[in-house]
């Protein structure tokens, strides 16, 4: 089971980019995520008329490795450690270390 997934609001703890938080957009493998406006890249593109690209300079979110971000807690307005735990019925949910709730996802 993954304790980072898509969709979940994370913070990066080291790096150029420490103190900010984003959505994970995509896995890229089991170490590496795309977090929106993290890890930004300047890419120069060449215009495609047959795909209707326009030529330039963009802005591209680039692969961040999963060591380097925490998920963010609400309740505490912090980052923090993930733990499995098994429910009475067998299924798996993921908690925070810190205060032992339930991760919304």
């Amino acid at each position: 089971m993954d304790k980072i997934r898509k969709g979940d609001e994370v913070i990066v703890i080291t790096g150029k980019d420490k103190g900010k938080r984003g959505t994970v957009s995509r896995r890229v493998d089991a170490d590496h995520l795309v977090v929106e406006g993290i890890n930004r890249a300047k890419k120069h593109v060449k215009p495609n008329p047959m795909k209707g690209v326009a030529g330039g300079i963009v802005d591209k979110d680039m692969p961040i490795h999963i060591s380097n971000v925490a998920l963010f807690n609400p309740a505490t307005s912090k980052a923090d450690r993930v733990g499995i735990k098994v429910l009475e019925d067998g299924r798996k949910v993921r908690v925070f270390k810190s205060n032992g709730e339930l991760v919304k996802a």
